[in-house]
């Protein structure tokens, strides 16, 4: 990897870190916060973060590092099959697989069914416990994917040519 590549591999790894320091975020703290709130206001407030995370630099950030591991991943792929494009192929895929694709598989529809509840509603302080749980558990997939795809992005970048 030389030149552009490398300028696209490190731009790889700061998003997959930018990435992976966001979704910590909630797993280290947010979530907790929520669950200590009362049932009603842990679900509004969830509602409200669910509704405003769509925003252009977050969709920029996340789904835009995923579009520079794919083009790092084919560009590497196509470079030669030397030890580090397995590695950046491994990083993109860690990525695009462990924070975009599980985000659409778990997270999402965790997501949707939390919006349809009335948050005032007390029938809906069960699925809040089990939103809760489920949502933070596929969440620390989702903190550790890329983390673990930034260093493998950092590694192809220190190995010799």
């Amino acid at each position: 990897m030389t030149g552009a590549l490398d300028i696209l591999t490190l731009a790889a790894a700061l998003g997959c870190g930018l990435n992976a320091g966001v979704f910590f975020a909630f797993s280290a703290f947010v979530m907790d916060g929520l669950a200590r709130a009362a049932p009603a206001e842990g679900i509004a407030a969830m509602q409200w973060i669910n509704r405003r995370a769509p925003t252009p630099p977050f969709l920029l950030t996340w789904l835009g590092t995923g579009v520079v591991c794919v083009v790092v991943a084919a560009w590497s792929a196509l470079s030669g099959a030397d030890t580090r494009a397995a590695l950046a192929i491994a990083g993109a895929a860690g990525y695009v697989m462990g924070s975009v694709a599980l985000t659409f598989a778990r997270n999402v529809p965790m997501n949707d069914r939390l919006e349809a509840l009335d948050a005032r509603d007390p029938g809906a302080a069960p699925y809040w416990r089990t939103y809760r749980r489920g949502w933070t558990a596929w969440n620390h997939v989702r903190s550790a994917a890329p983390l673990v795809s930034a260093t493998l992005f950092i590694v192809a970048l220190t190995e010799p040519a």
